[in-house]
């Protein structure tokens, strides 16, 4: 597609001739096509929008009292803010998602293919669970098969992520704002029949939850989603923006939908409260709930069509179109939602959250502290273009993972999405300051060779990484 080695961003106006956008999912987003602060701010705000996450907190207040849920809520939203805002800024300045950032910062090339195709992987499967879980609630709430639920709600989903992140945005506007004012309305009345300074003084109604394992469920719940934040922020125009919004999305989700979880949990003693929050709403709070759910789960899809892509020019040197990639992803999603396949998957995508953690620590120790490998994006993002070159390998980077995923795998104290981020970071620190993380080879930016042969890129040098 793109002509010249060095503007791998070939104009997204060409995206929209073919089908859906591809929103430079192989490019720095330019930054005259970065979004508005209110845009941005209702796209993060639209993540807190979930019945999930009220599920969440009532299932804390079982084992909680309100003061105990309160600190792990806010264990949980700091440890996500500061893993957000971290990885988040380096996506904004540069303006790339986090499987092509990868490739200058801390995994080189290849190593970029490998945390794409984790990340394609969560994200996808995590999209048919999510599916799953709509489809049943629909069928549940207003009958028909659970299955055909799941393909209307997948194919709906596809369509929309095919158009890409502006029609996300405006989706957003609608349903975030009719989200918030139908769950007030609704928890409004069932909490104002009874005295809310009982509710926060009770003891907790179930068998107690150590706020390790709260502060686990919170953090550890959300930790892919910090991950993927480049996804979102490279569209900010601001840093600041990027801290103010996430840290708006964490206020909202952990201390108003979360806490008034805690709430409805000490109420009804269990964690079964979202018939509390659609009781009062009628058919059209369902469809205000549903459409948030969609709201969120369109997020899987997207990062995971991005991942898609880099792993495919890396590995196999073509060029894919975003929304193409979509609509496999989406109907394999939405196949395997309405067969039921994917709810025995949840195990393997458990263990995938734990491997995911550690890239944001390597992103962030190489971006921030290290910082050697990040030269040649500095060096370009006043162009805006990509450097014509990166590093093939980054074996020691690879180690690190695999021996952060093992701590947070199996260490069984503290957060273990926490513990292999901060493995990781660690270890790259100590390690790429040593001088001991190096990249391998060096290879160019084309997606195909000149020639057409399909041969390998050409690869030279070994550098070391946080030498002087």
């Amino acid at each position: 597609m793109a002509a010249h080695k060095n503007t791998a961003t070939a104009p997204d106006a060409t995206c929209h001739r073919a089908l859906g956008s591809d929103d430079y999912a192989l490019a720095r987003v330019p930054r005259e096509e970065r979004l508005g602060f209110w845009t941005m701010l209702l796209q993060w705000l639209a993540q807190s929008g979930s019945i999930s996450q009220f599920t969440l907190g009532a299932t804390i207040g079982v084992g909680m009292s309100f003061g105990n849920a309160f600190l792990a809520f806010t264990l949980g939203a700091v440890i996500l803010e500061v893993v957000i805002f971290a990885i988040g800024l380096a996506g904004m300045r540069e303006g790339l998602a986090t499987p092509l950032l990868t490739r200058w910062v801390g995994f080189g090339r290849n190593g970029s293919a490998l945390v794409s195709l984790v990340i394609s992987i969560s994200l996808v499967g995590w999209f048919g669970v999510q599916n799953t879980i709509f489809g049943n609630s629909v069928s549940a709430l207003v009958g028909g098969p659970s299955w055909l639920w799941c393909v209307v709600a997948g194919l709906a989903i596809t369509v929309l992520v095919v158009f890409g992140f502006r029609y996300m945005a405006v989706f957003a506007k609608i349903v975030t704002p009719l989200f918030f004012a139908m769950v007030a309305w609704s928890v409004t009345d069932a909490l104002s029949k009874h005295s809310i300074s009982d509710l926060i003084h009770s003891p907790a109604p179930g068998p107690a939850i150590p706020l390790s394992v709260a502060a686990t469920a919170i953090a550890g719940g959300f930790m892919t989603g910090a991950i993927v934040a480049p996804e979102m922020t490279r569209y900010n125009r601001k840093g600041a923006h990027v801290f103010v919004q996430s840290a708006s999305s964490m206020i909202l989700s952990e201390y108003v939908v979360g806490l008034t979880g805690v709430l409805l949990g000490h109420l009804v003693g269990s964690n079964q409260v979202s018939q509390i929050v659609l009781s009062t709403s009628g058919v059209f709070g369902v469809l205000v709930v549903l459409m948030s759910t969609a709201k969120i789960n369109d997020w899987n899809l997207y990062g995971s069509s991005l991942g898609v892509v880099n792993f495919f020019q890396v590995v196999f040197r073509k060029r894919l179109r975003r929304g193409a990639v979509t609509i496999v992803l989406g109907l394999a999603g939405t196949l395997l939602s309405a067969v039921g396949i994917m709810t025995h998957f949840t195990d393997f995508l458990s263990v995938l959250g734990v491997a995911i953690p550690p890239v944001g620590g390597i992103i962030v120790a190489e971006y921030w502290v290290v910082r050697r490998m990040r030269g040649p994006l500095d060096a370009t993002r006043e162009a805006q273009t990509l450097p014509s070159t990166s590093p093939v390998w980054v074996p020691m980077s690879l180690v690190i993972w695999a021996a952060a995923f093992c701590v947070g795998k199996f260490y069984d104290g503290g957060v273990p999405a926490l513990n292999s981020l901060l493995t990781a970071f660690v270890l790259y620190c100590v390690l790429g300051l040593a001088g001991w993380v190096r990249t391998y080879g060096t290879t160019t930016l084309d997606d195909e060779p000149a020639d057409g042969t399909g041969q390998s890129p050409t690869i030279t040098g070994t550098a070391p990484v946080g030498a002087s």
